[in-house]
């Protein structure tokens, strides 16, 4: 167990590479289940979630080589012998779940535990499953050891599926599983995430027959089988954002090299609002600073093409700079403010609340039977706030940076334990973080 050791007030300036996106990263190691030829997947992240997915993989009989230093891996199926998903990596990793697909689609049956992961609400995977049902799968949830059993002996047919609520790994998991299905699939109500299309992009490279037919509706035509391919994984919108909100945060200039600027258009729109800066240098290059004294700026949070739930913890941490009260009320999870009451350890003020909603159950994007007395879907933040130094717990992967962040712009030394949330989806944070001048340590814990 490691803590962060972090001396903030410093400005934090030069360039950063992004990593590949993590979002991506883990659904193609599932997407090379589909076939027995070779695999080449490029600009993979060292993170935790994508060690825990290829130990997944590894765990089926799958053949692995993880080269950390160039950032690829191979991987090659062809001798897949056991379809039950460990219950670790299914209680650390809520995505090893979408296994579920490709094991019904090419071996009939599959065993996956109820899945966990970051711990930012219910996330229930029961769209996945209804939809997999109505494909011809037979699934039972056995209560008694905490998984699903799946089987599917005359194989997955195509289906037309509405999901009644926008789910991107919901999404994900159907096109996994239609792909070598009989038949046609139409899946609508379907995800727009650009991490959903670069799925699309890989099993298009393998053979598959899948387009968006619609407005949020994909229709993927079954093929026999599919081949194995050489992919590049894009760069991490969500790290852009993190580093675009130290860059505001901190009052410095941070150059992120592999920008994602046509993926972030809801963000730039309220980071221009509230007093950011952004320059296009290049394409694939955007510098970021603070261009005014902060404003506090209202966001909602939505499924794409709005404002992600990824975005909303570093926004609040920004936000706490900004004159003014701002709010942010969040529609996707039931339960993902747990960065709060430790951003008013360090002198934030912050106050929860639920705005008045007509009809929650079709406002939000959450099962609202999953809403407990108690639960908060908004905060208010009065800013700006002078940030103290205090001792910290991270959560949660996003709340996990947007606690980093605040440590940089606070006063005095920080300690922030729980670290192995961040490891999940940042690779070397302190590293990178170091370089752009700020005063970040990695500590062992004591034991």
């Amino acid at each position: 167990m490691d803590k962060f050791v972090i001396n903030g007030g410093k400005p934090l300036r030069g360039e950063v590479t992004l990593g590949g996106a993590k979002n991506v990263a883990l659904k193609l190691f599932v997407a090379c289940i589909l076939s027995d030829e070779p695999f080449v997947i490029r600009n993979v992240p060292a993170i935790r979630d994508g060690e825990i997915m290829l130990d997944v993989l590894k765990s089926l009989g799958i053949m692995v080589k993880n080269d950390r230093f160039s950032h690829a891996v191979e991987i090659q199926n062809g001798h897949a012998n056991q379809f039950q998903v460990p219950l670790d990596a299914g209680a650390r990793l809520r995505t090893s779940s979408m296994v579920i697909g490709p094991l019904l689609a090419r071996y009939g049956r599959a065993m996956i535990p109820n899945p966990g992961g970051c711990r930012i609400g219910a996330r229930p995977i029961d769209r996945h499953i209804d939809a997999l049902k109505q494909m011809g799968a037979s699934i039972q949830y056995h209560s008694q050891d905490g998984y699903f059993y799946a089987e599917a002996p005359g194989g997955l047919r195509g289906t037309t599926y509405t999901f009644p609520k926008n789910s991107h790994t919901g999404t994900e998991t159907v096109i996994l599983a239609a792909v070598l299905a009989k038949g046609t699939t139409v899946i609508k109500n379907a995800a727009e995430e650009v991490e959903v299309d670069e799925l699309i992009g890989l099993l298009t490279r393998m053979g598959a027959n899948i387009r968006r037919s619609a407005p949020r509706q994909i229709t993927i035509l079954g093929v026999p089988g599919l081949r194995g391919a050489d992919y590049t994984i894009m760069p991490d919108r969500n790290e852009e954002v993190t580093f675009a909100a130290a860059a505001a945060l901190t009052g410095g200039e941070i150059t992120v090299i592999g920008s994602q600027r046509e993926h972030l258009t809801a963000f730039l729109k309220v980071f221009s609002a509230a007093g950011g800066g952004y320059e296009a240098i290049d394409k694939a290059k955007t510098r970021f600073f603070r261009r005014r004294e902060l404003t506090a700026v209202d966001i909602l949070t939505r499924p794409h093409p709005g404002f992600m739930t990824d975005w909303q913890a570093p926004w609040g941490v920004l936000m706490t700079q900004a004159a003014g009260v701002s709010t942010i009320h969040e529609s996707v999870f039931e339960n993902r403010f747990s960065y709060a009451d430790e951003l008013k350890k360090m002198g934030a003020k912050i106050e929860y609340f639920n705005p008045e909603v007509t009809n929650p159950a079709a406002y939000y994007n959450f099962n609202w039977e999953d809403h407990k007395p108690g639960d908060y879907h908004a905060i208010r933040i009065t800013g700006p706030t002078k940030l103290h130094n205090a001792v910290l717990t991270m959560t949660d992967l996003r709340a996990g940076a947007t606690l980093v962040l605040a440590a940089l712009a606070a006063d005095g030394q920080s300690v922030i334990h729980g670290v192995e949330q961040i490891d999940r989806g940042y690779e070397h944070i302190e590293d990178r973080l170091h370089a752009l001048g700020a005063n970040i340590e990695r500590v062992k814990e004591e034991v």
